[in-house]
């Protein structure tokens, strides 16, 4: 086992003794290697607002759940999971044949105070009936016309239509089952437009403006965009300590119901060293740029963050201002003597 780790300690010690060396010494070291033409980028100090990233939820703008308001028994229920319906679409119908029979009721009494005040209004100029006979019946006919009224309005209560063109997106009843006032029966979700919820850490809340766009990323599908911040609200969830917010969707942006996002929000400020991407070559697990020192290569190990657009973080390994050489040739080792193309 000693043997065979002899070699690889060796070699690692001679690449660190190689990455550690001056450019005059790693120039003394190789003092016939042949000239190589290349192009440079700047390693760069930046100062920017350091990205914390939150989870969300995609949502419907749109979205209710269909409550029964009377007791009764799901007699109809046209709709199927997923299916799309319009505005005013019968959802379910509701058996309420104790709304149906007040309702025939109050009908009838209603019909019967309208004859006896009919007759009892012919007879008052005859002076065969009393005033006070026709007002009783004209009271008479008001509560009875207000019950029939009142039953129809708890009979129409039976009959559940869509109040918006979306989408159902949950049914909890069948055909057959007993629905109770505010009973959930359905979850009827707006196809149209779409919003991200999202939970704001309280420390966070203050950096945040009404309007400000805000980069989010669709996880699953690798989708980004920019959503805008239209609601946040004023009051934390004591549990989870953060604060609701709601951020618009682009119309047109590809997103379904309950999809997993990320937002990033904008945290303190913090420098960091932004090299250009085509600078960051891989050895193995080991991350290298090749920087030019006195018109000679310099490798230097790195550590890289995140990307952003053209350039990539480095988070140890650099200065900022060293010029760094734009897609490494192959073969090009350290103390080699460059030309930097303009």
């Amino acid at each position: 086992m000693t043997t065979r780790l002899l070699p690889l300690l060796t070699a690692a010690g001679l690449l660190l003794a190689g990455c550690s060396r001056g450019p005059e010494t790693a120039a003394a070291a190789s003092p016939d290697l042949p000239g190589v033409k290349v192009r440079t980028g700047l390693a760069r100090a930046s100062t920017q607002p350091a990205a914390i990233e939150i989870t969300g939820t995609v949502r419907p703008v749109n979205r209710a759940h269909i409550a029964a308001k009377l007791l009764g028994t799901v007699a109809e229920m046209p709709v199927a999971l997923g299916q799309r319906v319009n505005a005013g679409d019968l959802l379910l119908r509701l058996d309420a044949a104790e709304i149906s029979a007040r309702l025939t009721q109050a009908q009838a009494q209603l019909n019967q105070a309208q004859r006896d005040l009919a007759r009892e209004s012919d007879l008052l100029p005859r002076h065969a009936s009393t005033a006070e006979m026709v007002r009783s019946l004209e009271d008479r006919v008001t509560l009875t016309g207000a019950m029939v009224r009142e039953a129809e309005v708890m009979l129409g209560y039976a009959t559940l239509r869509a109040p918006f063109a979306g989408v159902v997106a949950q049914t909890m009843v069948r055909p057959g089952d007993l629905a109770a006032p505010g009973q959930p029966l359905l979850e009827l979700e707006g196809a149209g437009d779409f919003q991200i919820e999202a939970g704001v850490p309280e420390s966070l809340v203050a950096g945040l403006q009404l309007g400000s766009d805000l980069p989010v990323t669709l996880v699953a599908r690798d989708i980004r965009f920019n959503g805008r911040l239209k609601e946040l609200s004023s009051a934390a969830d004591p549990q989870a300590r953060t604060v609701l917010a709601k951020l618009t969707v682009p119309a047109g942006t590809a997103v379904r119901s309950g999809e997993f996002v990320r937002v990033q929000l904008p945290g303190a400020a913090a420098t960091t060293i932004l090299a250009p991407a085509a600078a960051v070559s891989h050895l193995g697990q080991m991350e290298r740029v090749f920087a030019v020192e006195h018109g000679r290569v310099v490798l230097r190990l790195v550590k890289t963050g995140a990307r952003v657009g053209d350039e990539i973080e480095i988070l140890s390994g650099l200065a900022g201002g060293e010029p760094l050489i734009l897609a490494a040739p192959a073969g090009l080792r350290e103390g080699q003597p460059v030309e930097v193309l303009p």
